[in-house]
């Protein structure tokens, strides 16, 4: 897992050749305007999800993780408190992994939350379960799902 301001996005461009072409949509100037919904920048290898809505709440959500893909969650703004824990070391699956959706759930505990402000994103893979949308407030959120192959 990663932390990181978006002002700091470059640094991390080199992990995957299609970080580049996800930060620069992070960086588009109409970001904060754009509606809620899906967003395809190179089809379904690289696309965005954008929310704009009340957060789950503290004590809601489960922690999930991913195959095909990895998330950058970028908080345009509001705090998202998410949950994190590593994958490997999750052992109570609430079922199998589902293949069309690319997630599992979880129903272990996270060892760790990370505060995620307005203007920072975190960047998980596979190996980190998190627990996203976990605000008391109004989060406006971008993932972008970068597909791993």
């Amino acid at each position: 897992m990663i932390l990181s301001p978006l002002s700091q996005a470059d640094r991390y461009s080199a992990l995957h050749p299609r970080f580049a072409a996800a930060f620069a949509f992070l960086r588009r100037a109409d970001l904060k305007d754009l509606a809620p919904g899906r967003y395809d920048i190179d089809g379904n290898n690289l696309f965005a999800l954008i929310t704009n809505g009340p957060g789950r709440g503290w004590d809601a959500g489960r922690l999930e993780s991913h195959r095909a893909y990895m998330d950058i969650q970028y908080v345009a703004d509001g705090i998202d408190q998410m949950g994190w824990k590593s994958t490997p070391t999750c052992t109570q699956p609430q079922g199998e992994f589902d293949t069309a959706k690319d997630v599992v759930l979880y129903d272990d505990t996270p060892n760790a939350y990370v505060a995620t402000g307005p203007g920072s994103f975190t960047i998980f893979f596979p190996e980190d379960a998190h627990t996203p949308l976990r605000s008391e407030g109004n989060l406006h959120k971008v993932v972008v799902k970068i597909a791993i192959a």
